[in-house]
């Protein structure tokens, strides 16, 4: 089965440019458009993993991610925060809230993807767990 990742960012050029990215990469993907609907989706059904951004209308990425810890059910799953907030003071706010990761936009695809492939322990067949990785 494939890794599914749910992207959630409010910008349809960025939510078009990852989903054709990571479906090529061989990942399932899924699209939250703002907080809430991560929120939902993710109770829906609990993706591998979420690339979040940190500004978001109704609910930002921040407390996406605080929200997503606070539950037993969600605390241990990887969330890769993509902002263009760069400073290291918003940075420091994602990685203490509980993200994985943070990438800033702009941002390298291929430093995405071997991010992505190194938290989820896929090979570059991302359909191909790594020896003990994967969820």
């Amino acid at each position: 089965m494939k890794p599914t990742i749910l992207v959630v960012d409010d910008e349809p050029s960025i939510v078009l440019s990852l989903q054709v990215l990571l479906q090529r990469a061989g990942f399932e993907v899924r699209v939250a458009r703002n907080g809430d609907e991560a929120l939902q989706s993710v109770a829906a059904f609990t993706p591998d993993l979420v690339l979040l951004d940190a500004m978001m209308p109704k609910r930002d990425g921040f407390d996406v991610c605080q929200t997503l810890r606070a539950s037993p059910d969600w605390k241990d799953l990887p969330i890769v925060m993509l902002t263009a907030k760069s400073r290291d003071v918003e940075r420091q706010k994602g990685m203490a809230l509980g993200a994985t990761d943070y990438i800033t936009k702009p941002f390298s695809t291929r430093d995405l993807l071997a991010t992505v492939r190194r938290i989820l322990g896929v090979t570059a067949d991302a359909t191909t767990p790594a020896a003990g990785g994967g969820r």
